[in-house]
């Protein structure tokens, strides 16, 4: 039986300020996080050790980490949430706290638990291209995206 693939509404949001919870701290949520930082979102790292680079965001204060493993009440009141561990169970109850309090998640490593599917970002000021494949195919989402950098300043450029 074939399941029916729909494509994703894109829809933007203000960040600036708002309460993002990213739980785990390896490569995933560190691409997350780059791509959510110039964004303005007060960003909260749940996770006993954290890359080299989210270590670095750390001390120059543009997120806060909280070093120590996902507790059920860690999300509520965010805005979004990551889930970007690497183990499964924590990914799962991310999610299922998130589904309990009404809060959209984004969970790496299942589609079928995501409310939502993190896109690649292209941005020049407030101009914002997002791109996604509707959790169909990362790749293709990736090569749009990357094709769509490569014309960036043809875009973005003033005429």
């Amino acid at each position: 039986m074939k399941v029916k693939q729909i494509a994703y509404f894109p829809m933007f949001i203000p960040l600036e300020q708002e309460k993002i919870v990213v739980v785990g701290a390896g490569k995933i949520a560190e691409r997350r996080i780059r791509t959510l930082l110039p964004f303005g979102a007060d960003i909260i790292v749940i996770a006993p050790e954290v890359s080299d680079e989210i270590f670095t965001w750390y001390q120059q204060k543009k997120l806060c980490w909280i070093a120590r493993a996902y507790q059920k009440d860690d999300v509520k009141g965010a805005r979004m949430v990551i889930a970007a561990t690497n183990q499964r169970i924590v990914n799962h109850q991310v999610f299922e706290a998130c589904e309990m309090w009404k809060i959209p998640v984004s969970v790496a490593d299942c589609k079928e638990e995501s409310s939502f599917y993190f896109p690649a970002v292209i941005q020049q000021g407030t101009s914002v291209i997002g791109v996604t494949a509707s959790g169909t195919d990362h790749k293709l989402a990736k090569r749009i995206a990357d094709n769509i950098r490569s014309m960036k300043q043809m875009l973005f450029s003033e005429k």
